[in-house]
């Protein structure tokens, strides 16, 4: 009988989650720009991932370089009663499209692995600088959370930074390698420090934004931003 009751349990909750969900179409003037396909929620049915350049300028761009910059979004789907229905919408995780020294050069990589979410973004800040940022969530709890980051700023040969977190842990990697592009110029010590920070609570997709978290490094005179 419990089994029973669960069951039915189950079922409600799925039909009453599937008529809470709003159909999703395509915002007219939006440009796709990846779509990806994986199982989120561990339930058995795959999400569709959809990425687009909207049709708001992010930046004056076109002034300065000659290129438009869209402002992104990106909508988790469910596939529910024949029908692509919006499960979550974010649109402040991605990068816009012509950030950047060499717009035409920028990547997103998104990724559908063991139910989680890997969004992979880098550019060129300027000629010589790259900018690298791989960002994890996981569903669970009844929300996405982000469980990984990683940030790499490297320049052609002066330095190579890199900034990783796994939250699930807690451990918190920094590691700083120098080196010189002339011989005159006095190179720095290298830095490699792991430590545990408690975050505490996670953070959630819908309140992560990019090198905006911050916190102090154990034995650094500087912080750890993410």
């Amino acid at each position: 009988m419990k089994k029973l009751f669960s069951f039915v349990a189950i079922v409600m909750t799925t039909i009453v989650f599937a008529q809470n969900l709003k159909n999703f179409s395509v915002p007219k003037g939006y440009k796709k720009v990846t779509e990806v396909k994986g199982d989120l929620d561990k339930d058995g049915k795959d999400e569709t991932v959809l990425v687009f350049d909207t049709d708001k300028i992010a930046s004056d761009y076109e002034r300065d370089f000659g290129k438009k910059d869209y402002q992104r979004v990106f909508y988790i789907l469910k596939h529910e009663q024949g029908s692509l229905k919006i499960w979550k919408e974010n649109s402040t995780l991605l990068y816009s499209s012509g950030l950047g020294f060499y717009p035409d050069d920028n990547i997103l990589n998104i990724q559908i692995k063991n139910n989680c979410l890997f969004v992979e973004q880098s550019f060129f800040s300027n000629s010589r600088h790259t900018q690298v940022s791989k960002h994890t969530f996981r569903f669970q709890n009844g929300d996405f959370y982000l469980i990984g980051s990683y940030d790499n700023f490297a320049d052609t040969c002066d330095f190579d930074i890199t900034h990783e977190i796994n939250f699930s842990t807690g451990k918190v990697i920094v590691n700083k390698e120098y080196s010189s592009c002339d011989e005159e110029t006095k190179i720095p010590k290298n830095v490699y420090k792991e430590f545990v920070h408690k975050f505490n609570p996670l953070i959630t997709m819908d309140d992560f934004k990019i090198r905006e978290h911050r916190f102090k490094i154990p034995g650094l005179k500087e912080d750890f931003i993410f």
